[in-house]
């Protein structure tokens, strides 16, 4: 019986379209003890950087009525450490091919870091984080310009075989020449968006929340934005798009698809509702009997055909 559910990502078949976002499913294994992860098309494993990082001073987190704010700031073991200690445990709770999310502060960064993973079989892709800041361009994001997001792109392109997806960041004014960028650059995918620039205030000691005063705003109230960069970028590139942002259901994926995501990835829902993706992954089928959708990989970017 032909699987319904499934689709094609860089090459790559995945039983079905749903990915936990990097940095909300750490390595898998704490979820590998609530059900099987192998149900899973793939996931995005926590950000990882060449050198180990602490992260961000505490407090690092903020909550929102429909989200939350973070500013863990990439604190992760280094890349030598993945390697020899995570990708190992990794192998025994997961079988399929695993996204590899990568983080760098500057372009010898990034292609070093992506050099070591393009070594382990268990990676599938290159998730490409270029909303890090530059530390050679006076701190301002790779990912804001389409010059630098498409030199961290050339860069990672010449060091792996690995389809090359670049995550984009929203906080721009319009993510279509990014994206253009990066696709003309070499890259084989595109995942967006990153979390939006957000900040809250304690009444009571008038300060910041956070340590850092802002961070990243994820969550529910974002989707309809995650929605509309979808669309634009569909539109504007021909390389594939992971969808992400706010999404919690099978209908909030099964939209992400019509807005052009040829895959949609789950992020703060997994911190609040652990077994989501599982949830998410089995409404699927009903979810597109209510609608009449006979199989996923037909309705991708079908909201451009009015």
């Amino acid at each position: 019986m032909e699987n319904r559910l499934k689709t094609t990502l860089c090459g790559i078949e995945l039983d079905n379209p749903v990915i936990p976002a990097s940095g909300t499913f750490g390595y898998g294994y704490e979820f590998a003890e609530l059900y099987d992860i192998n149900i899973l098309g793939s996931f995005s494993f926590k950000g990882t950087t060449k050198d180990p990082r602490f992260g961000n001073p505490t407090p690092r987190i903020a909550e929102c009525s429909m989200g939350m704010i973070n500013s863990v700031g990439l604190q992760n073991p280094g890349v030598e450490r993945v390697i020899s200690e995570e990708m190992p445990r990794l192998r025994e709770v997961f079988s399929k091919k695993v996204m590899a999310n990568v983080s760098g502060f500057s372009l010898e960064d990034y292609a070093y870091t992506c050099q070591r993973l393009d070594g382990c079989p268990e990676v599938g892709w290159l998730e490409v984080n270029i909303s890090c800041p530059n530390v050679h361009g006076g701190g301002m994001s790779f990912g804001v310009s389409p010059e630098a997001a498409a030199s961290v792109t050339r860069a990672v392109r010449a060091v792996t075989k690995k389809p090359v997806i670049v995550k984009l960041s929203p906080n721009v004014t319009d993510i279509v020449p990014i994206a253009r960028a990066c696709e003309d650059a070499g890259a084989d995918g595109l995942s967006l968006i990153n979390t939006l620039l957000g900040m809250r205030i304690d009444l009571r000691t008038k300060r910041p929340v956070i340590a850092n005063k802002m961070g990243g705003f994820s969550g529910p109230a974002i989707f309809p934005v995650a929605l509309r960069m979808v669309y634009q970028v569909y539109e504007a590139v021909k390389i594939p798009v992971v969808g992400m942002g706010g999404v919690s259901s099978a209908r909030d994926v099964i939209e992400m698809m019509l807005a052009g995501a040829t895959a949609v990835e789950i992020g703060t829902q997994n911190l609040v509702e652990p077994c989501c993706a599982k949830r998410i992954i089995e409404e699927l089928p009903s979810v597109m009997d209510s609608l009449g959708i006979s199989r996923l990989e037909d309705i991708i970017g079908g909201a451009h055909n009015g």
